[in-house]
């Protein structure tokens, strides 16, 4: 890797950095959701039509697992990225680590408005997943705790791509010639 490239990839994992923050402070409250980075915001909308698109996949196995297929695609897909671009390069990590936990954070979110249902879904019509879910298995009044163990872990994901980043910047470091005496 060229002085140039680690550059790049330095800077990168800042702004990675600066997404994780992001998504550790203003994308939690649903209030201010709407002005969360656009980065977020375009990943948001990819996880949403995979999210929806699980429903589809996991409704051939019982309503139950309709519901919580969603979720459950949202957070399976990013985290095969990790695993098939991982055997080509390590250098994707941080950013298939950071969608994986990004998706986390929003699947932690989702299930954190279950008892006030203040997240706008696609349609008036469509069913809240996690209220469903929590209902169904008699565990509403743990919703925040659940979203806030689902929040912890998706922001540690997005830590721990950022610290391989890290990692694998400082290893790959470029040798600077030394000054002859």
């Amino acid at each position: 890797m060229n002085t140039l490239n680690i550059i790049l990839y330095v800077i990168l994992l800042l702004f990675l950095c600066y997404l994780t923050y992001s998504l550790a402070t203003d994308y939690q409250q649903n209030s201010t959701r709407n002005r969360c980075s656009f980065v977020i915001w375009v990943i948001d909308t990819i996880d949403l039509f995979i999210h929806e698109t699980g429903h589809l996949v996991f409704r051939l196995f019982g309503r139950f697992m309709g519901f919580l297929g969603g979720s459950l695609f949202q957070v399976i897909i990013p985290l095969a990225t990790v695993i098939v671009f991982a055997r080509s390069s390590l250098y994707s990590l941080p950013v298939t680590l950071y969608w994986t936990g990004q998706s986390v954070v929003n699947v932690s979110v989702y299930i954190g408005d279950a008892p006030f249902q203040r997240l706008q879904l696609i349609s008036r019509a469509a069913i809240h997943d996690w209220r469903w879910l929590l209902n169904s298995a008699g565990m509403m009044e743990y919703a925040e705790d659940i979203s806030s163990v689902v929040n912890i872990l998706g922001l540690l994901t997005c830590v721990a791509g950022i610290g391989i980043g890290i990692y694998l910047a400082v290893r790959r470091r470029p040798v600077l010639p030394q000054p002859q005496e």
